[in-house]
């Protein structure tokens, strides 16, 4: 008999994982029917992934639609397919010239409200099929651009090729393609080679669970530790 637990779990997806995994894993932890996430984080991509169980799963539109804050590194001269180090490489460009006033410059032109055409590897559907689907079968499609908002972002290192930052945006942003059109700006291209999802909304990855804390069902279900599980009151 499949158990009824009704709450949201905040858990530090490592590398390697898709969102899909998961999920899947807690679902089968808990033994429980109905679970989902608040917001897909690519496979090569870690942070925060808001996992909500039962009832909760009727809240997930109201936590997709929250702020999101990334650390991430852009890596300048290098195009893929995808826009970030998963994808095949299809242009190399040099790297000269390039200062961190230049980078500040182009990094500005794309704060406040701005428009992306969405990635072919994204999780978006084309006629009840997911881009990414699509552009492992050498498909592309047109997509609309989208409005999102980047509320802020903070240059924290720049080493000639490496930008890292902080990017604080609205929900639906790609920061794969903030990444491409930055380096476009720059004229060189860019890939993202690390992304990391530190916050959705008020809630916080250094309060998430890690991948280790699932051997634990107890802490998992009772928050008895500083990675808690959170519940709310539902109808």
């Amino acid at each position: 008999m499949q158990n009824d637990i009704s709450g949201m779990l905040l858990f530090d997806k490592p590398a390697g994982w898709t969102s899909f995994k998961a999920v899947n894993k807690i679902r089968k932890i808990l033994n429980i029917k109905k679970a989902g996430h608040c917001g897909t984080l690519d496979p090569a991509a870690t942070g925060l992934l808001l996992i909500l169980t039962g009832k909760a799963t009727k809240l997930q539109d109201k936590f997709m639609k929250r702020d999101k804050v990334y650390l991430s590194v852009f890596l300048l001269g290098t195009v893929t397919d995808s826009g970030d180090l998963d994808g095949n490489i299809i242009a190399k460009k040099e790297v000269k010239d390039i200062s961190l006033e230049k980078v500040k410059e182009a990094v500005n032109l794309f704060k406040g409200d701005i428009e992306q055409i969405p990635p072919m590897y994204s999780a978006l559907k084309h006629k009840g099929k997911k881009l990414y689907e699509l552009a492992r079968e050498g498909i592309t499609v047109e997509r609309k651009p989208r409005k999102v908002t980047i509320k802020n972002i903070d240059i924290i290192s720049f080493d000639g090729i490496n930008i890292e930052v902080r990017v604080e945006c609205t929900s639906g942003t790609y920061i794969r393609t903030l990444a491409e059109d930055i380096g476009n700006v720059l004229g060189c291209g860019a890939a993202v080679s690390r992304l990391r999802r530190e916050k959705i909304g008020e809630f916080s990855v250094e309060n998430a669970l890690k991948e280790s804390d699932l051997e634990n069902t107890d802490l998992i279900i009772k928050g008895l530790s500083k990675n808690p599980v959170y519940t709310m009151s539902l109808p």
